[in-house]
């Protein structure tokens, strides 16, 4: 059985990829497109900057690195496709491989900041029994 190619409301990965950034914006949701609009901030264009170096070394048959960022709030856009991005969670960055489906979402989404609390046993003098302890 073959793959269905994806789409993204109803184009598919290759049209999205050769549109212009103002076509886009009318595809993606308003929280996103509203970001968009009111224009990139100085973090976001350096990103944007290594985002290009990155395709042209993609294009030219190289590994590209990882993109390191601590912008979380950039949005994925097509040309961000088929790259790694090293999404800063607060104390780490988290590895993110973008793919078609993450098209409209925030890099931040894919680095979670917070991690399930794992509880041990409870330390000496934590409860009333363990205050006891027998001499023989």
């Amino acid at each position: 059985m073959l793959a269905e190619e994806f789409t993204y409301r109803g184009y598919k990965f290759s049209e999205l990829k050769d549109m212009d950034i103002n076509e886009f914006i009318k595809l993606i949701p308003a929280r996103q497109r509203r970001s968009i609009k009111r224009g990139f901030t100085e973090e976001e264009k350096k990103l944007l900057k290594k985002i290009k170096k990155a395709r042209e070394q993609l294009e030219a048959g190289k590994e590209p690195k990882m993109i390191k960022t601590h912008c979380r709030s950039m949005v994925i856009l097509p040309i961000m496709v088929g790259l790694t991005f090293g999404v800063h969670n607060g104390k780490e960055f988290v590895k993110v491989d973008v793919t078609p489906e993450m098209l409209g979402h925030y890099l931040g989404e894919f680095a979670i900041t917070r991690k399930k609390v794992q509880h041990s046993s409870p330390g000496v003098g934590a409860t009333r029994g363990s205050a006891f302890v027998p001499t023989k």
